[in-house]
């Protein structure tokens, strides 16, 4: 098992590793002279970025002084988003990169009046591996040479850039504006806060007078050192605004301790809804102290629902811990939360992983309401989160059971969402005998 782990830890820096380098090569070398200040500047900023997006996981785990968390968390998280889209924008510009060339040659032919256009010349190719020059940096005037052209001013008889340097420049650019404009964006979608989406499931059992009981499910806000107490009170004023009947926290709420974040999770205490606040344990609760959270959460006025069941008017509620809590003797206990209730009653259960549905299923309830799976977070990983998770957002049929997935509140690592916005839903219960 260590050698597995080893092993795979080798593998991903390698990746890593190779990765920086194509972009260092492609923005940074590719596009610069030697020793210009877009070149030192750039060649700094790539050893930068991914150490600090080392240390962002390392002072988590450590312990280390929050202020110290934040200030690497920030720079750190957002280069992972930049990265992986400036690959797949790089990637892009090498399909682009020969057939921009390519029309830059016929259209130097075309203006030359020398018709096909003609084959690369020296200039253009790749620079030497012997230190020869290139050019982007031409060679110097011999000492006292004279001719027509050293009568013209510098500026005039300097050569131009050739199609290669002006091609890499052009993709680069691209590159980078492609991908500082995704993230940018993807970035103030989860700092604006979540939307409010609406969505009714249909319960057989539920009596008339349940008819369009309104629950407002919100599930990992990750609360850490980027996202704080102002993205709680916007996620607050969010449900407040919407006047659920009942609020349902389903899991991952924070990443980090009381001690640093309990004021972060204050304005929880604020939350209004007619049947209360209820709230259950994500697997991110267990890499700290769950049942600091869960006592804290409590004296906000929230109630935990650990493997509990509550009767509400018109079905009931229950709540199971994540699988997650396992590890710790915490985990799931359906027959505790399900046992013995009256099934000729509707039943709500709340629970962080959407693969917890199969138990679901298996004990009769009729609708679970879950996250987890941010819908994917960033594209293209929702195809990886896809086969991890049997429904990534929104409701599905298991059975008689259904399954409602939330994208959730906000973002882990990189606070950025691409093609997974970040929401709070209004789940309206409707009675089919309305």
């Amino acid at each position: 098992m260590v050698v597995l782990v080893v092993l795979f830890a080798v593998v991903v820096v390698a990746v890593m590793v190779a990765a920086h380098w194509y972009v260092w090569r492609r923005l940074v070398r590719d596009v610069s002279r030697p020793k210009s200040v877009w070149r030192r500047t750039g060649t700094v900023l790539i050893y930068v970025f991914p150490l600090c997006a080392v240390g962002a996981q390392a002072t988590a785990r450590s312990g280390a002084p929050f202020t110290v968390q934040q200030a690497v968390a920030w720079p750190g998280y957002l280069w992972l988003a930049c990265l992986l889209y400036l690959l797949i924008a790089l990637a892009v510009g090498e399909l682009v990169r020969p057939l921009l060339r390519a029309a830059l040659r016929r259209r130097d032919a075309r203006a030359a009046g020398t018709g096909p256009a003609e084959p690369v010349a020296a200039e253009e190719r790749e620079p030497s591996r012997t230190g020869a020059r290139t050019d982007a940096e031409p060679p110097a005037a011999e000492p006292g040479s004279a001719g027509p052209a050293s009568a013209v001013p510098e500026a005039e008889h300097a050569p131009a850039p050739s199609r290669r340097l002006f091609v890499a420049r052009a993709v680069g650019v691209g590159a980078a504006v492609a991908a500082g404009a995704t993230v940018g964006t993807g970035a103030w979608g989860v700092l604006n806060g979540p939307t409010l989406k609406h969505v009714t499931v249909p319960l057989a059992k539920l009596p008339r007078r349940g008819h369009g009981y309104r629950i407002a499910v919100v599930s990992d806000i990750h609360l850490g050192p980027v996202l704080g107490r102002a993205h709680t009170q916007r996620i607050v004023d969010r449900i407040n605004g919407a006047q659920p009947d009942l609020v349902a926290i389903v899991g991952d709420l924070v990443d980090g301790s009381v001690e640093n974040l309990g004021a972060a999770a204050e304005p929880l205490g604020t939350l209004r809804a007619r049947h209360g606040s209820y709230f259950v344990t994500g697997n991110h609760e267990y890499f700290g102290d769950a049942r600091e959270w869960i006592d804290h959460v409590r004296e906000l006025g929230v109630h935990p629902m650990e493997n509990v069941r509550k009767e509400l008017p018109w079905f009931d509620l229950a709540g199971v811990n994540d699988l997650a809590g396992e590890d710790q003797d915490e985990g799931p206990d359906y027959d505790k939360a399900l046992g013995g209730r009256d099934t000729s009653r509707a039943s709500v259960l709340l629970a962080h992983q959407p693969v917890m549905i199969h138990d679901a299923v298996d004990h009769g309830v009729d609708l679970q309401l879950s996250g987890h799976t941010h819908g994917g977070q960033m594209w293209p990983v929702n195809y990886l989160a896809a086969l991890e998770n049997p429904t990534l957002a929104g409701l599905e049929r298991y059975g008689e059971t259904q399954l409602y997935v939330t994208r959730g509140a906000g973002a882990w690592g990189p606070p950025v969402r691409v093609g997974a916005e970040s929401d709070v839903t209004i789940v309206e219960l409707a009675s089919k005998q309305a």
